[in-house]
Formats: structure tokens, C-alpha cells, sequence
């Protein structure tokens, strides 16, 4: 059985329109490809396994982004063009963006900049986190009627979702990525800016095998 064909992993969403056009979350995607998504996890679960769970997590979090009734734009590599997306059978009503070429700083910055032409509020996420619930996120977006960013922090030193109402180049410019400081560094950088940043409470990663430990209890079937 391959990444594509799981039994396991369905999408549950209804192919509605925004509620609240205003507010865009931007989930950053890399299409679950055997041998090439979550392999941190092969050891724990083999590379057919990580691949599985990858595609659980990355459908999981669409889920719980199109729950919230914001705008869904997700920014994907490979290009949003390319057929293996189509393979996930995802709902209609998503955006789609193609991720641009450089670090992940650049991804980032690209694509808030984009989308801040179009939308009043965006928040960042990616699709590592099975807790980040759509509740969560609508929290988190509510955060940015009192203050200009919000950001949830991941348990690793990262962050699982980072919003605001403004983006500036320093938030994702000269970042060590994929280290513990990365939280810390991005808080210093919006008290630099005169920001106000409504922190709210960490969460777990899923991308190392001690991680699966956080994963909701039923979820080691979809890497079976």
C-alpha cells in the first residue's frame, strides 16, 4: 500500500464558502511523498509508515483550517500544479499558492506579503501539529483584534502558528531554522519592532519518534 492509497485517512469538509473572508490562514504543505515526508519518523515507523502519517497530519491540519470559516490558502511544494494534489481529493474552496523559491524565511515572507494584499488578518501554520484544532486557531485570530501578532509556540522551541495583522522582512530574515531558538528569536524580533504579541500556550510537534507519544490515541493506526 502506498502514501496515496490509505484507507485510513479521509477529509470530512463540506465545500462552503468563507464566513469570514478578512482573515486568511496560510498552511505551508509538502505533499506526503513515500521516502520524502517525515522521515525523521522512519525509524519509528518505517518509510512507508512516515509517509502514511504525513499524509495524516497534512490532512488533519486542512481539516481543522477549513473548520475555522477563514479563507484557506495553502502554499505547497511541489507547485500547486502538479497532479500528485490531486490525489488527496481536497475540497474545492481552498486557495492555493506555490511556495517561492529560497529558504523557508522567503517562503514565508513571500506569502504573507501576498496575501496582507487581500486579507486584514493572516495567520501561519504548518501540518505537524494534530492539536492545533480549529478552536485553537480562531482563538488565535481573535488575539489580533487587541494585539498585532500572536503567535503559538511549539514545544521544540519553534512555533506551530504565527498571525498578525502587518508583516516586516525581519520576522523571517537570518532565522536558524529548525532549532530551538526559533520562538525566541522571532518574539525578540517583534518586540524590536514596537509590536504587541499576544503568546499563547505551546504545543507539540509531531517530528521526532518521542513525539508520537503526543499524538491523539487512535493515530498510530494510520501508519499501519
Amino acid at each position: 500500500m502506498t502514501e496515496h492509497s490509505s484507507p485510513h485517512t479521509t477529509l470530512t469538509i463540506t465545500d462552503a464558502q468563507a464566513q469570514h473572508p478578512d482573515t486568511c490562514v496560510i498552511l505551508f504543505a509538502k505533499y506526503p511523498a513515500r521516502d520524502m515526508a517525515k522521515t525523521r519518523l522512519q525509524p519509528a515507523l518505517g518509510v512507508e509508515g512516515a509517509a502514511r502519517m504525513a499524509r495524516q497530519l497534512l490532512l488533519h491540519s486542512i481539516e481543522q483550517a477549513v473548520a475555522t470559516d477563514f479563507t484557506v490558502e495553502l502554499c505547497v511544494s511541489p507547485a500547486a500544479t502538479d497532479t500528485c494534489w490531486q490525489t488527496l481529493n481536497l475540497p474545492d474552496l481552498l486557495q492555493w499558492s506555490t511556495q517561492a523559491d529560497g529558504d523557508l524565511g522567503t517562503r514565508l515572507i513571500t506569502a504573507s506579503q501576498d496575501a496582507l494584499k487581500k486579507h486584514q488578518k493572516i495567520v501561519l501554520i504548518g501540518s505537524d501539529c494534530p492539536s492545533l484544532t480549529a478552536e485553537r486557531i480562531q482563538t488565535a485570530v481573535q488575539q489580533l483584534d487587541d494585539h498585532d501578532a500572536v503567535m503559538i509556540p511549539a514545544t521544540d522551541g519553534g512555533y506551530v502558528l504565527l498571525g498578525f495583522r502587518q508583516v516586516d522582512d525581519s520576522l523571517f530574515s537570518d532565522i536558524v531554522w529548525s532549532t530551538a531558538s526559533v520562538a525566541t528569536v522571532t518574539r525578540q524580533r517583534v518586540a524590536d519592532l514596537g509590536w504587541t504579541l499576544a503568546l499563547l500556550a505551546p504545543l507539540h510537534d509531531i517530528d521526532e519518534p518521542e513525539d508520537l507519544a503526543h499524538l491523539p490515541s487512535d493515530w498510530l493506526k494510520f501508519a499501519q
